[in-house]
């Protein structure tokens, strides 16, 4: 009896698979090229996972009886695995434009936070807003993100720093993650900043003692749905020892590390990570070469943000020596008031450019690199059997298009497709 599927995609120029393995991420030499296949064809089925992949006459022969609720004719173009974005902080209000003005005129993110701006003005805004205010923007710019190729986004709380905030962010992202075709990795950031009027101890402790029971509760009662927990650990936010607290107690309420680090000072944060079994660091401007061996060894990725280095003007992370020494890199667009992108084929392009990375570096780290940062590379990241069916389809018979023409995907990406349902058409 002939079954039916969701999606057919035909007789593509390329098919890049990025691993044919199943492996979970990709380092050193296996970065060299990613897996692609020449004149094949994809077939999704109705639960949206990958049912077979593989050369356009043998998948024509194999499912020549079956249904398709939609075909699409890839001849001459190629597919993609969908992007995945390993660190964005999504939800908020109050733009800060004004103060992209007073950074190049020279001031310095510490500086502008020191003014009482940078992310203490966002806080002051977010906390404002409604939950529906803060929903609709949200939503916005999830669809600007989707029409660049991302199917698969990290998405932050962190703007709230009190738990009324923090909590009216993730119950935002539980709402997107059940409505949206998007897919979602929920952090809870409430360590962002310390909160005017405390201390790094006190805003750890408060923390500790009341953020992270109350996660756990609403968790269970599925009225929120968190993966990762994220601390600020730099030079006058939290140091080391507030850092460890407050990332072992998610730890032991079942979230993955995944925490920015060793970004505008030396912090030894990486060693931290490595020691708590965090999944992903990001930022590490300012790793030590310690930091990078331990990294390496315990496989916690590094999300590297190359828009970030290059709009605030921070020394480029040593993604050549990471990768050189085997660690999972990653790649992120930190998408914030501060650094404001929402373009993973352009944070590639930077990476390549800025960051020295090959093209099938850049690939890597933002599918299944970026997926395995964020503990879903047995789903997400590349295009196999049994993952989830998420493409971009671009019109361009070679892949590296994607990254070669900067600022050029919007008319590059002809498709984008979530658990075999197209999203997006140009």
């Amino acid at each position: 009896m002939p079954g039916g599927h969701r999606l057919l995609l035909e007789n593509a120029r390329q098919v890049v698979l990025v691993c044919a393995r199943g492996e979970r991420f990709l380092t050193r030499a296996a970065l060299r090229s990613v897996a692609v296949l020449e004149g094949a064809s994809l077939v999704v089925g109705t639960d949206g996972y990958i049912k077979a992949i593989g050369p356009a006459d043998a998948i024509q022969r194999q499912f020549s009886e079956e249904t398709f609720e939609e075909r699409i004719d890839c001849s001459g173009k190629c597919v993609l695995p969908g992007l995945v974005d390993a660190h964005t902080h999504p939800v908020w209000a109050g733009e800060r434009v004004h103060e992209f003005v007073m950074k190049l005129a020279g001031a310095s993110y510490m500086e502008i936070h020191r003014a009482g701006g940078g992310i203490n003005f966002t806080v002051e805004c977010t906390r404002q807003a409604s939950e529906e205010e803060l929903f609709d923007s949200f939503q916005q710019r999830l669809q600007c993100m989707m029409r660049a190729g991302t199917t698969l986004v990290e998405c932050k709380s962190g703007y709230g720093l009190n738990l009324q905030t923090e909590l009216k962010m993730l119950r935002v992202i539980a709402r997107a993650r059940r409505e949206l075709d998007v897919s979602i990795s929920a952090t809870y950031c409430g360590a962002h900043s310390v909160p005017k009027g405390k201390t790094a101890t006190e805003a750890a402790d408060d923390i500790v003692n009341n953020h992270l029971p109350k996660l756990k509760e609403l968790g269970r009662s599925g009225e929120i749905h968190v993966d990762n927990i994220d601390v600020f650990c730099e030079k006058g936010v939290f140091d080391l020892s507030s850092t460890r607290r407050i990332l072992q107690g998610g730890k032991d309420i079942g979230l993955q590390i995944n925490f920015h680090g060793d970004e505008l000072h030396p912090m030894k944060a990486a060693e931290l990570g490595a020691e708590l079994g965090a999944q992903a660091i990001s930022h590490l401007e300012e790793v030590s070469d310690e930091g990078i061996a331990a990294m390496a060894t315990a496989k916690c990725a590094a999300v590297l943000l190359p828009t970030t280095a290059y709009m605030l003007r921070l020394k480029q992370p040593r993604a050549r020596k990471m990768l050189d020494e085997g660690v999972i890199v990653a790649l992120g667009s930190d998408f914030n008031p501060n650094a404001y992108c929402f373009s993973m084929p352009m944070v590639m392009h930077l990476a390549c450019v800025n960051m020295k990375m090959s093209m099938p570096e850049a690939l890597a780290a933002a599918t299944i690199n970026a997926a395995y940062a964020l503990g879903k590379s047995h789903t997400h990241g590349s295009l196999e059997v049994g993952k989830q069916g998420d493409c971009v389809i671009i019109n361009s018979s070679r892949w590296e298009h994607l990254i070669y023409q900067f600022g050029g995907h919007h008319e590059l990406i002809e498709y984008v497709i979530a658990k075999g349902k197209v999203i997006y058409k140009k």
